[in-house]
């Protein structure tokens, strides 16, 4: 991610936050100096590449003028507003389509850092604009919105309505000073787990699958075994690392960033895990691709069941998923394992009596994390390409 894996990221956002600081306990509005300071990190970030920037500036352009038409259209009341909003929609999700396709041809295709969560977050306006939910964004807000620089790069990802309640709100002291109370614990916990937890695990990675060798099928299997364990582990800490860091900034200007992850080795089932790891992108895909995917089907009648609605919802909403981090086997093999493991479960939840009858014991609450752990960790092995091109040791 360049710039924001540098020292100096981290030596810039400590200014950013003591001037917010100073700010919030004056009892100023923060959203002015957060959108310059979004302004300079961000020109910081593609300071290394003239062409990211022109492209990332392109789209901002792009975005907000797709923005403003779909706001017309709704406005004023074109009879052909759903039609033309569906042009505009696809129009927005484009330069993401052509960037990952364009990157299987050449890794240095044209796009930028941060294009899959911005357009998250462009798609989301649109859809809501298109639901009534939100009638307009101010120019300045809507772009703020886009370039908010805690989470540009990694998330979590943010939600319009609730970002602008955040803006129209002046915070008192007592507040403010409560935001950096919690805001402090973020950080603080975020930079343990980038700084220590993943920097650990990384290490372990390497060397856990050395140590062991590959000399026996049992030591390679052994080995391979070690990796995909501290590989997902340590995709754990690197990403919620930066996830609670990014809560913590947003606090300090006046941001309630939404959390990421809430102890996902904790769970008891496949549903339980996606409702802890990487939270946001959970929900928005349940927002906006299994509720519309379902409430299309029940409206068309395309399956007889609301069990097999479900259970290929699912598998078409992880599929989105999977393209989405990359149009390559591995990620898209990865979505697709998801959706099979969420159907599964919604099938052995609906339907299996045996779990209805047991699913509040203790001996089957630890027997169904246990298996639902194998299954995670297996997936992690297919997002990094271990599982179908097993580590050389």
């Amino acid at each position: 991610m360049g710039f924001y894996t540098e020292p100096a990221f981290f030596i810039v956002t400590a200014v950013v936050v003591c001037i917010a600081i100073v700010i919030g306990l004056l009892q100023k509005p923060l959203h002015k100096f957060g959108l310059v300071a979004s302004i300079v990190m961000l020109g910081l970030l593609f300071s290394e590449s003239l062409a990211s920037l022109v492209f990332f500036l392109a789209y901002l352009v792009y975005s907000l003028a797709l923005e403003k038409y779909v706001e017309r259209l709704f406005r004023m009341k074109d009879s052909r507003a759903v039609a033309k909003y569906r042009v505009a929609l696809a129009l927005q999700i484009a330069p993401l389509a052509v960037y990952k396709v364009g990157v299987l041809f050449d890794p240095t295709f044209l796009g930028f850092i941060g294009i899959s969560y911005i357009t998250f977050k462009a798609v989301q306006v649109l859809i809501e604009l298109r639901d009534g939910l939100i009638e307009s964004m101010q120019p300045w807000r809507y772009l703020y919105f886009l370039m908010f620089f805690p989470t540009f790069t990694s998330g979590p990802i943010l939600r319009s309505r609730a970002f602008e309640k955040d803006l129209d709100r002046t915070l008192t002291r007592t507040e403010y000073l409560e935001y950096l109370y919690r805001g402090a614990g973020w950080f603080i916990l975020g930079a343990l787990y980038k700084f220590v937890g993943s920097a650990l695990t990384g290490w372990l990675m390497w060397f856990a699958p050395a140590a062991i060798g590959g000399d026996t099928p049992g030591a390679f299997a052994c080995a391979q075994l070690a990796y995909a364990f501290m590989y997902g582990l340590n995709l754990f800490f690197d990403f919620a690392g930066y996830s609670h860091m990014a809560v913590g900034v947003g606090f300090a200007l006046g941001i309630e960033v939404p959390r990421n992850f809430r102890a996902p080795f904790l769970s008891v089932d496949i549903k339980d895990f996606w409702n802890r790891w990487h939270i946001t992108l959970s929900y928005w895909l349940r927002d906006f691709v299994f509720m519309r995917f379902t409430t299309a089907a029940f409206e068309h009648s395309w399956f007889k069941s609301t069990v097999t609605t479900a259970c290929i919802a699912y598998i078409v909403n992880m599929l989105v998923m999977g393209f989405w981090h990359g149009i390559t086997v591995d990620f898209v093999a990865y979505g697709l394992y998801h959706g099979l493991l969420l159907a599964a479960c919604e099938l052995i939840q609906r339907k299996w009596g045996f779990y209805k009858k047991h699913k509040k014991d203790r001996w089957f609450r630890i027997c169904s994390w246990a298996v639902t752990m194998i299954a995670v960790f297996y997936g992690f092995a297919l997002f990094s390409g271990q599982a179908l091109h097993p580590i050389a040791v």
